[in-house]
């Protein structure tokens, strides 16, 4: 009874642990991505998480991870645009329609040359 009891506990904090620490990997606070010829994208991730919550409303596209987008792209998994066409100008329409307030919808508005 003890065991179990003392299992119990043991599997407890680990969930916990695993919980928290789930919880804190959320990313950068800030990335820059690739942006193409139109130049380097810097990107507010941490933000976007605030308010979007769902971190699948993004990476349903693409998995959570470094270099992702143009790993897919090389390979040929995801189109040139679809990231930026799909989600990015598509939400922020969305929000600006919805809430009156969102991100950029132009190139220049995103993309930095330089």
């Amino acid at each position: 009874m003890i065991r179990h009891i003392a299992l119990a506990a043991a599997l407890l904090a680990l969930l916990i642990t695993a919980a928290a620490v789930a919880s804190t990997e959320n990313g950068a606070e800030n990335m820059e991505l690739d942006g193409g010829k139109r130049g380097k994208v810097p990107f507010p991730h941490r933000s976007h998480q605030e308010v979007l919550k769902d971190c699948n409303q993004c990476h349903d596209l693409f998995p959570q991870e470094s270099g992702a987008i143009e790993r897919l792209k090389k390979a040929g998994d995801l189109k040139k645009k679809q990231v930026m066409n799909k989600s990015c100008v598509k939400c922020h329409k969305v929000m600006k329609k919805s809430r009156g307030k969102a991100g950029p919808v132009t190139c220049a508005q995103c993309h930095i040359r330089g």
